[in-house]
């Protein structure tokens, strides 16, 4: 396995075990900040943008399909976080507002915090084990 397979899943590892937990402490200030975020049209453009940076690097330096679980999971998480800026940048505010609600960020939270939460140990555990 590379290293750099190694030290991407503990970056991001890390990087969701953290924000879950920070996130799922203060569900109502998240969920109010978040409503909030969404609604401003500069916060995601700049959300986009950096998520579309983000998603690049990983996909331009992490492209394995092949080699085990983890270094795929990596690479999926890239394409995702690509996807997920490419989205940001070309819905229009009311498009957004249209897939966050059909989301159901609020009612289903603690879902969205444990899928994120369990890919975060998973990736720290796979990569501090490796």
């Amino acid at each position: 396995m590379s290293l750099l397979t190694i030290y991407l899943a503990k970056l991001l590892g890390l990087y969701c075990i953290i924000v879950a937990l920070a996130m799922g402490a203060s569900k109502k200030g998240t969920i109010a900040t978040v409503n909030e975020w969404v609604q401003s049209p500069p916060l995601m453009l700049l959300t986009s943008v950096i998520t579309l940076a983000i998603g690049l690097a990983l996909v331009i330096g992490h492209n394995a399909w092949s080699g085990g679980l983890l270094p795929v999971t990596v690479t999926v998480v890239g394409w995702l976080t690509l996807i997920k800026g490419l989205v940001f940048l070309t819905l229009p505010p009311s498009q957004m507002m249209k897939f966050y609600e059909t989301l159901q960020y609020e009612r289903l939270f603690f879902v969205y915090m444990g899928v994120t939460l369990a890919l975060g140990l998973y990736l720290t555990i796979a990569a501090f084990s490796a």
